[in-house]
C-alpha cells in the first residue's frame, strides 16, 4: 500500500508539472518548489532555539493556524516557527507573514523529500491542521519521536481511515501526540479503530474570526456603495454562484451586491461584469468621482477584503457549495449575518450546525435561494438570526487556548 502511496506522489507531481504549462496556479506549484530542499538546508541547517513546525494546506488551514501562531509567539519568545504550505495560493498571499520566522513550501511528500526535510529542519514540534496527512512526513516524525499534533480536524464514516483497505492512513494517525478534533462524533470514530488521543477542542477559527471582527477595519468605498440601502456580500464565489446572484439582483433592484469571486484575473472579473449589464463596477475604479447611485453590484477584484466587507453586511452568500465545497463561513457569522449557501456543506462542521440553528439554508437551485432572500426581509426573522449567528460564534470561542495550552505541557 505504501509503495501504491509512492506512485500516486509521483503521478501527482507529473500531473503538476505537466499542467504548469498552462495553469497558473500549477505553474507556482512547481516553481516555488525548484531547489526548495537546498533552500531550507541552507536558511535552516542549523539552531539553537526551539523550533515549531506548522504546515496548512492553503489560506483557509492557514487562518485556522493563525490564532495559535500568535499564541505561541506571545507566550513563547525564544521560539522559531516555520510555516509551509501546499498550495500557492496560500504561500503566494502569506509567504511574509511577519510572526513566522520563515514561510516556505513543502516539498513533495516523497520518502527522500520527508527524510531530507526532517532532518534539516529538525522541529521540537510539528503541528498540522485539518485534513493534511501526508504519509511519509508523518512516518519520519515518527520514527524520531517528535511531538507531533493534528489541529481542528473532523473525521466522517467514510473516511479512508475507517475503511477495511485503510490500514496505512490508521497508522500514520498514531504519529499524533494528540488529535484535537472539532466535535464528539470525531471523537467517537477515532475511537472505532484504537485512536485514543482525541479530544474535542473546537476550532480556532472562530478565534480567528472575533479578532478580525474586533478590528473594526474600515473600508470607506463599501460604506459609500452600500449607502443607506441593505448590502449582501456574495463571497468566493464561483461562476454557478455568480449566476444565481446576477438574476437575484435583476429582480431586486433595491439591493446592494458586493460580489468577492474566489479568482480574480481579468477574465473572470470582466465576465461577472459583463453579466450585470452595466450594473456593476470593479473595485479598484472607484474613487473620489465615482457615483455610486449608478451601480447596484461592486465586484472586489483584490485580495484580502472580504473578512472585513462582511462587517457591512445585511446578509451574505458563500460560494462554492456547486463544486468542491463551501468557503468560509464563519468570516460572515461573527456580525450576526444571515447566510445562505449552494448543496454541498456536508464536510464542514460550523455549516452543519449554523443550519440547525437557523443561521445558514443551503440551496439548490434560484427558486430557492429566492425564496431565502424573500424571508430574510421580515424584520424579525432577521433580527431573530443575526441574535442566533452572534450567540454561536461567541459560545465556539476559545478553542485556541485549549489546543496551546496542550501543546505547551508536552514541550
Amino acid at each position: 500500500m505504501k509503495y501504491l502511496y509512492n506512485i500516486g506522489i509521483h503521478l501527482y507531481t507529473t500531473a503538476i508539472t505537466i499542467a504548469a504549462t498552462v495553469n497558473t496556479k500549477a505553474r507556482l506549484w512547481c516553481e516555488g518548489r525548484k531547489g526548495l530542499l537546498r533552500r531550507i538546508e541552507e536558511q535552516h541547517g542549523t539552531h539553537t532555539k526551539r523550533r515549531v513546525w506548522i504546515h496548512v494546506a492553503s489560506l483557509g488551514e492557514f487562518e485556522q493556524a493563525r490564532p495559535i501562531i500568535e499564541h505561541i509567539r506571545k507566550e513563547q519568545r525564544e521560539v522559531e516557527i516555520i510555516v509551509t504550505f501546499f498550495s500557492p495560493s496560500g504561500y503566494e498571499i502569506r509567504k511574509d507573514f511577519a510572526l513566522a520566522d520563515a514561510v516556505h513550501y513543502l516539498p513533495a511528500d516523497t520518502p527522500h523529500n520527508a527524510r531530507r526535510f526532517i532532518e534539516t529542519l529538525k522541529p521540537d514540534i510539528a503541528i498540522f491542521i485539518k485534513y493534511e496527512f501526508w504519509l511519509n512526513y508523518l512516518s519520519e516524525l515518527r520514527k524520531r519521536n517528535i511531538a507531533t499534533f493534528l489541529v481542528a480536524a473532523t473525521f466522517r464514516n467514510e473516511s479512508i481511515f475507517f475503511k477495511p483497505w485503510g490500514k496505512l492512513w490508521r497508522e500514520a494517525l498514531k504519529t499524533y501526540s494528540t488529535i484535537f478534533v472539532q466535535n464528539d462524533t470525531s471523537v467517537e470514530l477515532l475511537r472505532s479503530i484504537g485512536i485514543e488521543s482525541a479530544v474535542v477542542a473546537g476550532d480556532t477559527r472562530f478565534d480567528r474570526v472575533m479578532a478580525i471582527a474586533k478590528e473594526a477595519r474600515q473600508l470607506p468605498v463599501i460604506e459609500a456603495f452600500r449607502g443607506e440601502k441593505p448590502l449582501l456580500v456574495a463571497g468566493s464565489t464561483w461562476p454557478k454562484d455568480e449566476e444565481l446572484i446576477a438574476q437575484l439582483a435583476k429582480e431586486n433592484r433595491d439591493v446592494k451586491i458586493v460580489i468577492a469571486p474566489h479568482e480574480i484575473d481579468t477574465r473572470h472579473v470582466d465576465n461577472i461584469i459583463a453579466r450585470c449589464e452595466g450594473k456593476a463596477i470593479h473595485y479598484t475604479a472607484c474613487d473620489d468621482t465615482t457615483r455610486y447611485d449608478d451601480y447596484q453590484i461592486l465586484v472586489l477584484d483584490t485580495m484580502g477584503m472580504l473578512s472585513a466587507v462582511y462587517r457591512y453586511a445585511h446578509l451574505a452568500y458563500i460560494g462554492g457549495g456547486f463544486g468542491a465545497g463551501i468557503h468560509n463561513t464563519l468570516e460572515a457569522a461573527v456580525y450576526g449575518l444571515p447566510i445562505a449557501f449552494g448543496p454541498r456543506y456536508q464536510k464542514f462542521n460550523e455549516a452543519t450546525e449554523m443550519i440547525s440553528r437557523g443561521i445558514a439554508h443551503s440551496i439548490s437551485d434560484y427558486d430557492e435561494l429566492r425564496a431565502w432572500f424573500r424571508d430574510m426581509k421580515d424584520e424579525d426573522m432577521w433580527h431573530s438570526v443575526h441574535h442566533a449567528a452572534e450567540r454561536y460564534t461567541s459560545a465556539n470561542c476559545g478553542a485556541t487556548e485549549r489546543i496551546c495550552k496542550v501543546i505547551s505541557s508536552e514541550e
